[in-house]
Parts: structure tokens; C-alpha cells; sequence
């Protein structure tokens, strides 16, 4: 596939898979702990000592805090840099398998569907499947991206 600043919808495939593992988000619990106490403030989240005591044995990222580790994968590997419109939004939002500090997670984009628009001559839609894979090769998170991108000028 083309670079991110080169790729257009006719550059996304439909069935096309591509993996991410050279580039590895690492979770930081700094980051982790910081983002759970504004935003998710569950004691499986916030607090050891409680989370020992739950069903995950321990602290858990935030899935909110997968979600934006996902999403920064996405941007800088899968998403078209000069021709990504918009997203009408994410479907199948799935956390399988809890994230901990010093998890290493990484991109596997499929392609779902790409076909052009019905209403605008200039542009498709891409649905990608998602899958954050951690060290263990487990998905963390899965789920469907739709992304509206332009056609090749």
C-alpha cells in the first residue's frame, strides 16, 4: 500500500489486511492512571489495591484509553493523510482482552468493504476492521471503522 500521504480510497482494497507490528504503542501507566482518573474513574482503573482484589487481578487501562491508543495507531499507519474527508463513526466496539501498563500493542487493519459513494462521485467509503493485538498476539480491542476517503484526483 502507498504511504498515508499518497493513499486514496482506490488504495484501500476490500480484503486487503494489513499488519502494524513494526509500530508499537507501549502503555505508559502514567498516561494510563492519569487519563482513568479524568475521564474513567473506576477503581479497576484508579486503585491497586482494589483492583487486586477484582475479577482482572490488577490494574486495567480504561477501554476509553485503548480506544485513543487505537486511534493514534490508526492515524499514523492506516488513514489516509491527503484524503480521509470524515468518519460517520465506529461500529462494534469490542475489548476482549484488558490492557495493563507495559502491555505492547499494535494495528491490524482489514479491509471490509470499499466501495464509492453513492451520492458523491468524488469520494468511497472504507470499513475497516480493527484489532489492537497485544504482546501475547490477543486482540485487545476490535472493531469496525468507517471512513469516507477522496478518489485519486
Amino acid at each position: 500500500m502507498r504511504s498515508i500521504n499518497e493513499r486514496y480510497f482506490e488504495d484501500y482494497v476490500q480484503g486487503a489486511v494489513h499488519d502494524y507490528a513494526q509500530a508499537v504503542e507501549t502503555v505508559d501507566e502514567a498516561e494510563m492512571l492519569a487519563f482513568a482518573r479524568r475521564f474513567d474513574p473506576q477503581p479497576i482503573h484508579v486503585d491497586a489495591e482494589y483492583a487486586a482484589g477484582g475479577p482482572f487481578k490488577g490494574l486495567i487501562a480504561s477501554g476509553w484509553f485503548t480506544a485513543g491508543l487505537l486511534m493514534r495507531l490508526f492515524a499514523d499507519n492506516y488513514l489516509s493523510r491527503v484524503a480521509s474527508l470524515a468518519s460517520p463513526g465506529v461500529d462494534e466496539l469490542r475489548w476482549p482482552v484488558p490492557v495493563r501498563a507495559g502491555d505492547r500493542l499494535w494495528l491490524r487493519a482489514t479491509v471490509d468493504l470499499a466501495r464509492p459513494s453513492n451520492s458523491k462521485p468524488d469520494r468511497g467509503i472504507v470499513r475497516t476492521r480493527c484489532e489492537l493485538i497485544n504482546q501475547d498476539d490477543q486482540a485487545a480491542l476490535t472493531c469496525v471503522a468507517v471512513n469516507l476517503l477522496l478518489k485519486r484526483p
